[in-house]
């Protein structure tokens, strides 16, 4: 194959504006709510008002009399499908019983689905869903991780509430090592329960004629749900069509269908009509998946000059009862001190069963590991009077480091954790800062500088469902390419993004590229959106099948222009051949003659401009950031001001630096709502204390800070040399913001690491000192 030529760069790297923009912006994207077929039911669920218990009965009778009410299912009515519920993204099946789509027997979190409704509309499956009663024999809830710990098993068939387990209890060696250490440093990180909020929550419409299903979804991936409907239900994928338009935010909730979904899809199956459910607030805030709400130990030694010589990590996860993928949770470890050498490192983690609703992956599922790193080193520095720049510069790693292996075994290369912080500090002058934060403590005012470094996996076909892409371009006789891609915007842009890195790579115009996704049957099946994956696996797809095209045209050209192919280029949508006479023809004459004068091509030439390509990248492309802020404290409310934020990062080749930026801009915005504001708390008898956004608080636009952004450009061993940037904002954030914080409070001594860290924690910690 000869060389492949390509104009210089003329897309990638530019802020193009987003072509989803203008269709989102006026009021034309089109959402699962935006889905109507004739004669389409409505569902409406019956959830279990207490935290654990047997069911005893449901009596239906008053609600099957209301108006408009179709039919009523619970789990005997969908049991005949044998439906089981189990994540594409588990390590090894949990212990616990078989997970149904409605409960069977018995329930075990508040908000769990009990029965569903199906009427002629929302409301009046609303109503009569209110009508069904449901009598439970209420059992003590287990709670918290601490419950679950000492409490009896949440599902009574197995003996323990251990969902998950890695690691190591103990461990002699490393023990001697940190009793020796110069300086052992232990410090333990809360972090709260928080709610995945997508400004479009959960929803499905299904659709069935004969043996051909169309379902609208809001997804990562129509067609991770086209695989996982079919396995559900036992049925071939062909049959299938999974649609999904727009998808407003998903996060992690929405990587596959879970209960709801699955019941509504055997309730559409029974009545053999299409069906509709949207989950509102209320079930988004108590029933769907939410995040975090982990506990994390800390315990690190370091030498007489700051260095470290080796940590441990205790970490547990409260799962809840049904966990949507107990494994991804204990990542933690794996990624603890990826950005700095540390020797030795032991761990035991474990995830447990509660009577809470259960976990999904959420935007950087083991961002635990940084906040508890690199609020330790924080914690360290003050302690051993070092300041936490110098520390981390004692410790971090550094290209010279490298090709090294983290604390985990796991290879690094190409990793600029150190470059990042050097560039933040540039830019953030600390010594001045530290002049001025004097100045203000002697006016009673309380200045805090942070700054946090991470490395973040993306990109990873080390997880098998995630291990390729799909890519098929296709030149229409116009000239235009068509791109099926199962790469899949929730509002990542790859609409643009993608058309940018094929309009580059072919040589065309960026508005003669079209990108089709969100169509189970259109393009090649793909993961689509999860892991920080879709710049380096879509990008990568696209690069080798457009390489694919341009051979086929430079042949193609040679041979009607009496020319090699190494002498044929294209730029700007035209074949040029170079020579004594150089020689142009529009892209779309070439491509008339492909597909409409068969006669005229390269002997063995199959007709036509088409082509796909399955792409498998590195098992791990990583990137790398810094971020710092400084934050005033008021010292009579506890109220936290940012006033500043700057990022510096590396995130390889740049597709469009807008995107990205709003990428980090968006999952920033998360962390800051973790540190300061977001609690998904219960009581003691597992009942949910938010049930609204009144309770449950995001955070607004006065809460969020204008954004610097610096760029460090180190391309990766992927095709295009991207790396995924998806969810390092909300890594990286929330140690930023609280190593802020806790130096402004360094004064008073406090070092606050239970979040969320809110104005009445912040003027206990300002009022004990004193």
């Amino acid at each position: 194959m000869s060389e492949t030529k390509v104009a210089a760069a003329r897309f990638v790297g530019q802020r193009m504006p987003r072509t989803e923009d203008k269709r989102l912006l006026t009021g034309k994207g089109v959402f699962v709510d935006d889905v109507s077929y004739p004669g389409m039911l409505h569902i409406a669920f019956v959830r279990s008002n207490v935290a654990r218990g047997t069911i005893k009965s449901i009596d239906t009778d008053a609600a099957r009399s209301m108006p408009g009410v179709r039919a009523i299912y619970t789990y005997d009515d969908i049991a005949k499908f044998d439906i089981e519920m189990v994540s594409f993204y588990l390590v090894s099946p949990p212990p616990g019983p078989k997970v149904t789509a409605l409960a069977n027997g018995r329930v075990a979190f508040v908000g769990d689905p009990v029965a569903m409704v199906v009427a002629d509309s929302r409301a009046l499956a609303e109503d009569a869903a209110a009508a069904v009663f449901v009598d439970i024999d209420e059992e003590p809830p287990v709670v918290t991780i601490e419950d679950a710990k000492s409490g009896a098993p949440v599902h009574p068939d197995v003996e323990t509430n251990v969902a998950a387990e890695a690691g190591v209890e103990e461990d002699e060696d490393l023990e001697e090592m940190l009793s020796g250490a110069a300086h052992l440093i232990t410090g333990t990180v809360r972090h709260q329960r928080i709610a995945q909020a997508p400004m479009e929550t959960r929803g499905v419409v299904f659709a069935q004629n004969g043996s051909d299903i169309t379902i609208h979804i809001a997804c990562q991936s129509p067609h991770m749900v086209a695989r996982y409907v079919a396995m559900a239900f036992r049925l071939p994928e062909t049959g299938i069509r999974v649609l999904a338009k727009d998808v407003g935010g998903a996060f992690g909730l929405k990587v596959q269908p879970w209960r709801e979904e699955i019941a509504a899809m055997a309730a559409g199956m029974l009545i053999g009509r299409p069906v509709k459910w949207i989950e509102d607030r209320l079930e988004n805030l108590t029933a769907a998946c939410p995040a975090r709400e982990q506990i994390c130990t800390l315990r690190t030694g370091f030498d007489e000059n700051g260095v470290m010589v080796a940590s441990h990590v205790d970490y547990a996860v409260n799962n809840g009862a049904y966990p949507h993928s107990p494994d991804a949770n204990l990542a933690v470890p794996m990624f603890l001190w990826a950005p700095y050498k540390m020797p030795r490192l032991g761990f035991i983690a474990r995830g447990w069963h509660s009577n809470t609703g259960g976990l999904a992956a959420y935007r950087g599922p083991w961002a635990m590991e940084s906040l508890v790193r690199e609020t330790t080193l924080d914690i360290a520095a003050r302690r051993m009077k070092i300041d936490p720049i110098e520390l981390r510069r004692r410790n971090i790693v550094t290209r010279a480091d490298q090709p090294t292996f983290s604390s985990m075994g796991i290879p690094l290369e190409d990793v600029t954790p150190a470059e990042c912080l050097e560039l933040l500090l540039e830019k953030i002058d600390v010594p001045a800062f530290r002049k001025e934060q004097a100045e203000a403590r002697k006016a009673g005012r309380y200045l805090g500088f942070g700054c946090a470094t991470y490395i973040e996996p993306t990109g990873s076909t080390a997880v098998p469902v995630m291990a390729s892409e799909m890519a098929q371009l296709r030149i229409e006789p116009t000239g235009k390419v068509s791109a099926m891609m199962s790469t899949f915007s929730q509002g990542h842009g790859t609409q643009t993004t993608m058309a940018q890195v094929i309009a580059d790579h072919l040589g065309v115009p960026f508005e003669d590229v079209t990108v089709f996704e969100g169509d189970s049957t259109r393009a090649g099946f793909g993961p689509g959106a999860a892991g920080s994956r879709q710049a380096v696996a879509g990008g990568g797809a696209a690069i080798k099948t457009a390489d694919i095209l341009i051979e086929k045209i430079k042949r193609l050209a040679a041979h009607l222009l009496n020319a090699t192919p190494d002498d044929v280029r294209i730029e700007d949508g035209k074949v040029i051949v170079s020579g004594t006479k150089e020689m142009t023809r529009n892209l779309a004459d070439i491509a008339e003659i492909a597909y409409n004068e068969p006669d005229r091509l390269p002997e063995g030439m199959e007709p036509g401009l088409e082509a796909q390509y399955r792409y498998k990248g590195p098992a791990m492309v990583f990137a790398s950031a810094a971020h710092g802020c400084i934050v005033e404290i008021d010292a009579e409310s506890g109220f936290v001001e940012i006033k500043r934020w700057v990022v510096a990062e590396d995130c390889g080749v740049v597709i469009n630096p807008a995107v990205v930026e709003g990428q980090v801009a968006g999952g920033v915005a998360q962390g800051i709502g973790q540190v300061l504001l977001e609690n998904l708390a219960y009581d003691a008898y597992g009942n949910p204390t938010a049930a609204t956004f009144k309770d449950y608080m995001l955070p607004g636009i006065t809460d969020v800070p204008v954004l610097e952004f610096h760029h460090i450009t180190t391309p990766s061993q992927a095709e295009g040399g991207f790396r995924g940037a998806g969810e390092g904002g909300n890594i990286i954030g929330p140690p930023t913001l609280v190593n802020a914080i806790n130096d402004a409070l360094a004064p008073f001594g406090a070092d606050l690491l239970d979040l969320p860290l809110t104005p009445s924690k912040i003027l206990a910690a300002m009022e004990g000192a004193g």
